[in-house]
């Protein structure tokens, strides 16, 4: 019986950590990247509303700074659209938001990749953990 419970409560931990956000048109991908703060290629990332672009997840993954002490990390996939209805990363244009190449829909990048229209889906967002210089960026 302990064994049985073990195994459940193992599964249930396992099943805990997918990238799993709701969204069924995005495919779950595994994200482990790293992002070295003093390699001169993350320089944007030094203040506060710099962002990068870095590869990774579906499409590519944008990292940015909110305060220095907190980053978010997306991927680049418009999450409304399929990616045989769009395979073009997002794209930023104005500092303040992600813009799906396809349809010109916007997601705030400060937001946690909050839709600025009428779509029902954020972007992606992975997990970003700052270690010293470095950010590791992971699925949830």
């Amino acid at each position: 019986m302990k064994r049985v419970l073990l195994i459940i409560i193992v599964s249930i931990a396992i099943s805990c950590q997918s990238s799993d956000d709701g969204n069924p048109i995005l495919p779950n991908v595994p994200v482990n990247e790293t992002v070295f703060l003093n390699n001169p290629s993350s320089l944007p990332l030094l203040s506060p509303g710099g962002s990068i672009a870095i590869n990774g997840g579906i499409l590519g993954i944008f990292v940015y700074n909110l305060n220095n002490n907190q980053y978010y990390a997306y991927d680049r996939a418009c999450p409304h659209l399929t990616l045989q209805e769009c395979n073009t990363p997002m794209v930023i244009n104005d500092g303040l938001n992600m813009e799906c190449s396809c349809d010109g829909t916007k997601f705030a990048l400060a937001l946690g990749g909050a839709p600025q229209s009428g779509t029902q889906f954020s972007a992606r967002e992975y997990k970003v953990t700052k270690n010293g210089d470095t950010l590791i960026i992971t699925n949830f």
